[in-house]
């Protein structure tokens, strides 16, 4: 049974998405400070956890680079804030996703499925990618360059993943947004891709200013470009 780590300090918020998220099936704990989160956090017990950027006693950012120091765990963040400013932080922070209050719970529980769900469906190959001197374990959603472990969160490396499957094939940002988010979730649009695509060439490219790996196609998209 997939377990859920909601951080909000907001009682009736809380009472909704404690209803919403059980009857799901999901088991939940729940933390409402910042202090709460360091007593209870433990990497590998949760599959997902839900953030919220203003609590008593703390950022949700700040909450999100401590575990972001071991845990590659899906993280959605959860505020009244909706400035793209605050959006850009918590995603090159290592947020996967990103919602505004008020919402409504359908629409989020949907969110929650579908990141579980795709969180789910990468670890259960046992296939090996290797390209351009950057090797992928599927199975262990483990990353080298150069034989070298490197950290990506969960979208940076889903969109590795799907770019590597892809050698040489030329991606508009729709074509990545329908592949990685369902086709329904209006709420990713490109801006938020380009977060991504930033953020995974820092980690793998030499040059990330003059990227070889992950190339931008004019007027069409992005591409894996096999390098030599």
């Amino acid at each position: 049974m997939k377990r859920i780590f909601l951080v909000e300090d907001d009682l009736s918020l809380i009472n909704g998405l404690t209803f919403s998220i059980k009857k799901q099936g999901y088991e939940l704990d729940i933390a409402r400070t910042s202090y709460e989160v360091d007593t209870m956090w433990l990497d590998g017990k949760y599959d997902l956890v839900i953030l919220d950027v203003s609590l008593p006693d703390g950022s949700g950012f700040d909450i999100c680079k401590k575990i972001r120091q071991t845990s590659k765990v899906p993280i959605i963040f959860l505020t009244a804030a909706d400035e793209e400013t605050d959006i850009i932080m918590g995603l090159d922070l290592g947020g996967d996703d990103y919602i505004t209050k008020p919402f409504k719970l359908a629409v989020f529980m949907s969110r929650i499925n579908a990141l579980l769900r795709r969180s789910n469906n990468f670890a259960q190959t046992e296939a090996e990618l290797n390209s351009n001197n950057i090797k992928v374990k599927l199975l262990k959603s483990e990353v080298y360059k150069n034989n070298q472990l490197i950290e990506l969160t969960t979208g940076e490396y889903k969109l590795l993943c799907l770019f590597m499957e892809n050698p040489g094939r030329v991606f508009s940002a729709e074509q990545i947004l329908g592949q990685l988010w369902d086709c329904n979730e209006n709420y990713v649009d490109s801006n938020t891709l380009t977060v991504y695509i930033r953020r995974l060439r820092k980690k793998i490219e030499d040059d990330p200013s003059n990227p070889k790996r992950i190339i931008t196609i004019r007027r069409m998209g992005y591409k894996w470009n096999l390098i030599g």
